[in-house]
């Protein structure tokens, strides 16, 4: 009595070449359906804020999402090959458009955004969980099952890698999301016809297949053609004003309009400044600490990469250099070369005074042995985890170790009328590694109140001269800006650690209130 090929250790037969092309188009699925994940997530982070709760959620949905598609693969139990091509022409369609489609929500109807964000993580979600079944299914009518499961597995990883290494390095600041998604929809619905060859003698309406590729195809093709004008058609709406500038690099969307009141700056759709009265914030931010000072020589900034408050800085004739800390090359790219930003902050980050470091200001921190005599600390109100660690007792104690001993730093600090209890974390969090905090408010037409602390070990004093050519600050005016009336006045907060981050929760509270009113 002869032994079966397996027990008796035959070699098992050599793969056909219909079995070697679907294990590449399990490369090709997992790299698509990782980078709609991403996709959703990025655009998550930029409209609703703190990136890691909606990335949280975003892949969580997802998980959950393939695993009801894993279940229902069960009931497909005929025409495979027909099944599998059909959920890919949909997730080549809706996995596609997924950018494009929220982008429009958010610009035409804001209110359904979340609702379509999670829904279509859900339907994409659905759809790839029943791929990987369908194709390991159909292979294994050809491959002996521990090979079958090494292999798809395999590939499956190796398509994770390669996107998830390629979607913030090379596919966001090189396509943007828009088309990044359309480019991606399209290899799905190339693996689609891919199927529509190797399986045509199974397929039993092999046209209707066709004709159904040919119009996913075609309706891909078209939208990334006019992917830019998909992105311009959303953002228009969004910004109402002309965008003169739009890109996306690794780190964040940025976006500089033109209309009636000038240039305005947007980081992931949140205003930064405009032209009509950033003097008001750059002015209040920069001066009341480099004019306390007396005679800085050596000053750094930390964020602000759009030069404005390099320019304030330049014009104390002491300052001997000026190191300008921000993690995104893009701003100070922008506003170094682009004619129209160059001129609002005067040239200042081509000035040879200024060195320009693109790396993060906490590790910069944690890094750099200077001494500073003055900190400029800009960063964004801290909307995420990302940047909430910039607002952190570890944060301002490497900051006192970078200040000199009569040194001042001054920290951008949100609204003390809008987020009370945010700006008021922040001044116990400076306190709490042993610095003097003075905090003080301006009026910022664009954005209302606006708050400032600056933090020193000696007490901050009144300066006895400002700058010439000053549009807001004088010195009468000076003291007015430390009083805080009864509807900003001091109330208890919280120190913001590391460890837990308080103040984005406490920010995001405050901030989610104004605008569900």
């Amino acid at each position: 009595m002869s032994a079966a090929p397996e027990a008796a250790g035959a070699a098992p037969p050599a793969p056909r070449p219909t079995d070697i092309a679907l294990l590449a188009s399990v490369f090709v699925i997992a790299a698509c359906g990782l980078l709609y994940e991403l996709a959703a997530g990025a655009l998550a982070s930029y409209v609703l804020g703190d990136s890691v709760l909606q990335f949280s959620t975003v892949i969580g949905t997802y998980l959950f999402a393939m695993g009801v598609g894993s279940w229902l693969s069960r009931y497909f139990e005929r025409q495979l090959p027909a099944h599998f091509l059909r959920i890919e022409l949909l997730v080549a369609l809706v996995g596609g458009a997924l950018p494009a489609v929220l982008f429009l929500a958010n610009a035409y109807a804001p209110g359904a955004f979340r609702v379509l964000l999670y829904g279509m993580v859900l339907l994409v979600g659905t759809l790839v969980g029943l791929e990987i079944p369908l194709v390991m299914r159909i292979l294994k009518r050809n491959v002996r099952l521990k090979d079958l499961v090494s292999q798809v597995l395999t590939f499956d990883y190796l398509g994770a890698l390669a996107v998830s290494l390629a979607f913030p390095l090379l596919l966001v600041p090189q396509l943007g999301l828009v088309r990044t998604g359309l480019l991606f929809g399209f290899m799905n619905a190339a693996v689609a016809v891919w199927a529509l060859w190797l399986f045509r003698r199974e397929l039993r309406r092999f046209r209707a297949h066709a004709v159904a590729c040919a119009v996913v195809v075609g309706a891909l093709l078209a939208g990334l053609l006019g992917a830019e004008h998909i992105t311009r058609f959303a953002e228009d709406k969004f910004y109402q004003d002309r965008i003169v500038v739009s890109s996306a690099s690794p780190y964040q969307r940025i976006v500089v309009t033109n209309g009636r009141q000038g240039h305005r700056l947007y980081l992931n759709g949140n205003l930064q400044f405009a032209e009509r009265d950033e003097y008001r914030y750059h002015e209040a931010l920069v001066h009341p600490a480099m004019a306390a000072h007396g005679a800085p020589r050596r000053v750094a900034v930390l964020g602000g990469g759009d030069g404005m408050a390099v320019r304030e800085i330049l014009k104390y004739p002491s300052v001997e250099s000026v190191t300008l800390v921000e993690l995104d090359p893009a701003m100070t790219r922008l506003f170094t070369q682009d004619p129209a930003l160059r001129r609002l902050n005067g040239g200042a980050l081509a000035n040879p005074k200024v060195r320009v470091v693109n790396t993060d200001a906490f590790q910069w921190l944690q890094q750099d042995e200077g001494s500073y005599d003055v900190i400029v600390v800009d960063f964004p109100d801290p909307t995420n985890f990302a940047i909430g660690k910039l607002y952190t007792n570890s944060f301002y104690a490497l900051l006192d170790q970078r200040l000199a001993a009569s040194g001042y730093a001054v920290v951008q600090t949100t609204s003390p009328l809008v987020a009370r209890k945010s700006f008021w974390t922040v001044v116990a969090t400076i306190e709490s590694v042993g610095l003097a905090a003075t905090p003080y408010h301006a009026h910022v037409p664009s954005f209302g109140e606006w708050g400032f602390v600056i933090a020193s070990r000696r007490p901050w004093r009144l300066p006895a001269a400002l700058p010439g050519g000053l549009r807001f600050l004088d010195l009468k005016s000076l003291p007015l800006l430390l009083d805080f009336p009864l509807d900003m006045a001091r109330v208890p907060a919280e120190v913001n650690r590391l460890s837990n981050q308080v103040l984005v929760h406490t920010y995001e509270q405050e901030w989610g209130a104004v605008v569900a009113h």
